[in-house]
């Protein structure tokens, strides 16, 4: 009795242990595939407007098509891919109007973060001292790396949000700059341009060091809208804006 019950014992444990690789394999291949497709997308690789097949992505993964599938789901949950019955997936394109209004949101919704982030007095000023010089620092070198600026700049803002003591103000503006983050927009930028973003982001850790919410709220309008502003220039050149997103 005691050998039976421990064959189907150690039969048991083996069934558990491979369908928790099983999991945690097909886990990792999902969010391979998320973590690639996503990349390829906001490094302009996969272009707005261009349709998605499972298979070929699949294929260039390395992965089967059911973590591809899961991948753009998540991804159509961000805003980056767009599902269309009976077409399939493409990458999400966005019109200059369709970002005048996201930008428009934004211009009221962030200022008034960082107004209650100046407020409550509770943001990591040290932090946000740091990311700025390496904002800098990033925006100096010789080749733009728009991977680190992007992602840096991104934490600036997330750190302000997250400072103003409001869930639903950050969940609101996360949904809303969920737009395409695509990184070739700092490509996009005068050396000035940048430069100015560095001087705001700046000014934005002096105004909340002072604890000065009228200050914050001025400065980060002023910046929202001089992205803005960048975007619509190169519009108005010529240069194709569908699919830019956050400054």
């Amino acid at each position: 009795m005691h050998t039976i019950f421990s064959k189907k014992a150690a039969a048991i444990v083996e069934e558990i242990i491979v369908k928790a690789n099983t999991t945690l394999s097909s886990g990792y291949s999902v969010e391979n595939a998320y973590q690639t497709i996503r990349e390829r997308i906001l490094s302009g690789d996969l272009q707005a407007g261009q349709w998605l097949r499972e298979s070929d992505l699949a294929q260039s993964i390395g992965v089967s098509r059911t973590p591809v599938r899961e991948a753009l789901r998540r991804l159509s949950a961000e805003g980056l891919v767009l599902h269309e019955r009976n077409r399939g997936v493409q990458v999400q394109s966005w019109s200059t109007k369709d970002l005048d209004e996201v930008f428009g949101l934004r211009s009221l919704l962030e200022p008034w973060g960082a107004a209650l982030a100046a407020n409550c007095g509770t943001v990591d000023l040290d932090y946000l001292t740091r990311n700025t010089d390496d904002m800098e620092v990033a925006t100096n070198q010789n080749k733009l790396d728009v991977v680190q600026l992007t992602e840096v700049n991104n934490l600036f803002h997330r750190t302000i949000l997250e400072a103003s003591g409001n869930d639903h103000l950050r969940s609101i503006v996360n949904s809303i700059i969920q737009v395409p983050l695509v990184r070739r927009t700092f490509a996009y930028y005068k050396p000035e341009s940048l430069r100015r973003s560095v001087v705001h982001h700046r000014e934005l850790v002096h105004a909340l060091q002072a604890r000065d919410a009228v200050w914050a709220e001025a400065t980060m309008r002023a910046h929202i809208h001089a992205g803005w502003a960048e975007i619509r220039h190169k519009g108005r050149s010529g240069l194709n804006v569908e699919g830019f997103g956050e400054i």
